[in-house]
């Protein structure tokens, strides 16, 4: 049987469910419209010219913020897990730090650097470079040291030994950070976009919330789960293809 085809029919049985108690009135239709009237409201939206402008704004900010996460992470997770005086002097910092949510710092974010694009990016690139920092330490850990020693004794440059030995090992490690801090990257661009007005699907589904209309507001938060899902299956196909010569990738 195809992967596909169980997660599928599962999905269908659980909307032909929310259709079936919402015909006959087990959920309250004033507060969760019908599958089919969403399914309508969202083909409506799929026809909007600025539907697909709201999905590029949140695509860039995500974009964005996973860039800066993914440089500044691995460039701090490799710096800590290679030299221990610097993670000494640091950590306590960065143990204060980390569980400060993204959310808890919007007030001051409005305030220095402003509610629109720059600042729903350092929101979303706050977060998501705690996810990329862990999993380049735990990355730097992997990287066998007698296969760097054995690279070092045969006169390996730093930059061979990086991209032959260093690199290869890490990598693993790395794709899943990047995958972890891909989701939250986007949930925190569009919590942004619903706090503070950025430009997104979070702004057309807080419009929508504020005009009382619940078909077109149920239809944004499906067309961010939809999203979601493109963005994530693109990072894994991505994984894969980079990964095909571990065992991890070949097991997928």
């Amino acid at each position: 049987m195809p992967r596909w085809v169980l997660p599928t029919a599962s999905t269908a049985a659980l909307v032909l469910l929310v259709q079936l108690a919402v015909t006959v009135g087990v959920l309250p239709r004033s507060y969760v419209p019908a599958p089919s009237v969403i399914a309508g409201e969202l083909a409506g939206l799929v026809t909007e010219m600025r539907t697909w402008g709201l999905v590029g704004n949140t695509i860039v900010a995500w974009a964005a913020s996973l860039g800066v996460a993914i440089v500044l992470g691995t460039l701090g997770g490799v710096l800590f897990g290679s030299v221990r005086v610097v993670q000494a002097v640091l950590m306590p910092v960065i143990e204060f730090l980390r569980p400060i949510p993204s959310i808890a710092m919007i007030p001051l974010v409005v305030l220095t650097i402003g509610g629109g694009r720059e600042g729903e990016v350092f929101l979303a690139g706050y977060a998501a470079f705690w996810q990329m920092l862990v999993a380049a330490v735990y990355a730097t850990g992997s990287v066998d040291p007698v296969a760097r020693d054995t690279a070092r004794a045969y006169g390996f440059t730093l930059g061979q030994r990086l991209a032959w030995v260093t690199l290869p090992s890490m990598l693993p490690g790395l794709l899943t950070g990047v995958r972890i801090a891909s989701a939250t990257a986007l949930i925190i661009t569009i919590t942004s976009e619903i706090l503070i007005g950025a430009p997104g699907l979070g702004q057309g589904l807080n419009l929508a919330r504020s005009g009382g209309d619940l078909p077109r507001m149920y239809a944004y938060v499906v067309a961010i789960g939809l999203v979601g899902l493109v963005l994530n299956g693109g990072l894994s196909a991505l994984s894969r293809r980079l990964l095909h010569w571990h065992p991890s990738g070949r097991s997928r």
